[in-house]
């Protein structure tokens, strides 16, 4: 009966977490309509986030021991979380900017190749081994990306240059957050990791929206509330829930059931952005985009047993 519960809590998490992950780019798009665009999206849902993530830590009575396992790392551990706080600046970086300049569906389509670069650094360090699955898979992401682009160039979907770019960025910058996560900062509750990785988006995030000319972005939700509804849903629902109930899943039935129903988010997102936004994907662009969901699919169904920790380190898609 346990077991049965668990499974049932572990699914409707993962399921849930997809969801408030995909309705991500529509609320980024309603947060630049409404003044927050770009960067200062991004910093503001770091800001929210880890403001709920404190809050709940706190909570917890857990803010000591938290605290503690961090300053207890090793050297190579602060480093292995340092890269990881930096990638998820990245990552979120490219991805909101990204959301800005080409539709919505094809960022997450770009952004869903990360699984096949992932099985790629592992077989260059040596953790896994070359395979006919891990080379199907990126043998179809690869397709599906080159599907994409040359959907867009035939005119289906117009393309920004940069905007592929900045997704491509966000999944290489998610190939690498894995990887540094493998093992380097495992000490760390993963609700105060997470903290860490998002204390230092809104540091990352603001620095860049000042350099690049985006201040009145960041100030906008100190001059008007039309913002505060997206940002709000961002931050709270779409970074400290979200991560929290992916954990859960993980917890309750392990990374590769979990993985597998992770691939929702760019169903969801790609729904939402057609029913809210108007948004829709030529036949090409459309194909190539299911390839690379079959792609990360297929590594998901051949996962090892020790992927599953390499996940469940890393919280989520998008942190």
């Amino acid at each position: 009966m346990s077991r049965d519960r668990d499974f049932l809590v572990g699914t409707l998490a993962a399921i849930a977490g997809a969801a408030l992950f995909g309705m991500l780019g529509p609320l980024a798009w309603f947060g630049a309509e409404a003044g927050v665009s770009g960067v200062a999206f991004t910093a503001w849902r770091a800001i929210l986030g880890a403001s709920f993530l404190a809050v709940l830590i706190v909570g917890r009575r857990s803010a000591g021991s938290s605290f503690a396992s961090v300053r207890g790392l090793s050297r190579h551990g602060r480093l292995a979380l340092a890269t990881a706080a930096v990638m998820g600046v990245t990552l979120n970086v490219s991805m909101f900017t990204a959301f800005g300049l080409i539709p919505i569906a094809l960022v997450l389509m770009l952004f869903y190749t990360y699984p096949a670069g992932v099985a790629v650094v592992d077989v260059l360090l040596g953790h896994e081994r070359v395979t006919p699955s891990r080379v199907l898979a990126l043998g179809l992401s690869s397709a599906g990306v080159a599907l994409v682009l040359a959907g867009g160039m035939g005119g289906d979907v117009a393309i920004e240059p940069l905007g592929i770019v900045l997704g491509l960025t966000s999944a290489a910058s998610q190939v690498v957050f894995i990887a540094v996560s493998r093992s380097g900062y495992r000490a760390v509750p993963a609700d105060a990791a997470t903290f860490v990785i998002l204390a230092a988006s809104v540091v990352g995030a603001s620095s860049i929206a000042v350099i690049t000319g985006q201040t009145d972005d960041l100030l906008a939700p100190f001059q008007s509330l039309d913002p505060w509804p997206f940002i709000l849903l961002a931050g709270v629902a779409g970074a400290g829930v979200a991560s929290l109930l992916f954990l859960t899943a993980i917890r309750k039935i392990g990374g590769t059931r979990t993985g597998i129903l992770m691939l929702l988010e760019p169903v969801v997102g790609v729904v939402l952005a057609g029913l809210l936004l108007g948004e829709k994907l030529g036949p090409i662009q459309a194909v190539g985009g299911v390839l690379v969901l079959a792609g990360a699919l297929v590594l998901q169904l051949r996962s090892e047993p020790d992927y599953e920790a390499i996940v469940e380190t890393a919280a989520g898609p998008i942190v």
